[in-house]
């Protein structure tokens, strides 16, 4: 057994512990540091299997981004944990059913004929001056232009219709105009009245 071999089952070990503390963790923000664990290890797969690019992407999307900005949400929230697990064992059953199914249909798959591991051939050697970031590219930008431009379209206007969801004018809304407070006068603000003095009889 070779050095990636050893290095690969570590790491798929500690993926696999880290996700199963991800959803057995009864603190929030453990679990989310449980989900962080599994992104690196993840990440540290990726690297042997030499997609060095899918790995620092998954490094500084997930885990530099949408996981720092969760585990933020999550420590600034005030979470009941006890109202959290009010409903974890009627859910139980379904749950429990729904993994079961899924590890069937993985070994199904797996030991299926043509998806047998023992029949695949080993992937060969691109050499020393491969560049897997050079060659995404170019199948991302010549093969796959149309579906990559389409997600691209797709996400847009997701972008503008969340946007224009958020910027709705709501009726019990209180607002500012800032046009309008640099406009006003003084005659608008301040209003002299001249009264006659009154005598103070006595």
């Amino acid at each position: 057994m070779n050095i990636e071999a050893v290095l690969f089952y570590l790491f798929a070990a500690v993926l696999l512990i880290a996700a199963l503390r991800v959803i057995t963790a009864r603190n929030p923000v453990h679990a989310a540091l449980y989900l962080v664990l599994a992104f690196f290890t993840a990440a540290a797969i990726w690297m042997l299997l030499r997609a060095e690019f899918l790995a620092i992407v998954l490094v500084l999307v997930y885990v530099g981004a949408v996981m720092v900005l969760f585990l933020f949400v999550v420590m600034m929230l005030d979470i009941n944990l006890d109202r959290l697990r009010e409903g974890f064992w009627s859910y139980l059953p379904l749950g429990a059913t729904v993994g079961a199914l899924m590890v069937i249909e993985m070994a199904l798959v797996l030991g299926g004929r043509y998806f047998d591991t023992a029949h695949l051939p080993n992937p060969a050697d691109p050499g020393a001056g491969y560049s897997n970031t050079k060659e995404l590219g170019r199948i991302l930008y010549t093969d796959y232009v149309y579906p990559f431009e389409l997600a691209a379209v797709i996400l847009l206007v997701a972008i503008v219709a969340a946007i224009a969801l958020t910027l709705r004018r709501r009726k019990d809304s209180k607002r500012q105009n800032p046009a309008a407070q640099v406009a006003i006068k003084r005659a608008d603000r301040v209003r002299l009245i001249s009264m006659p003095s009154e005598k103070k009889e006595g």
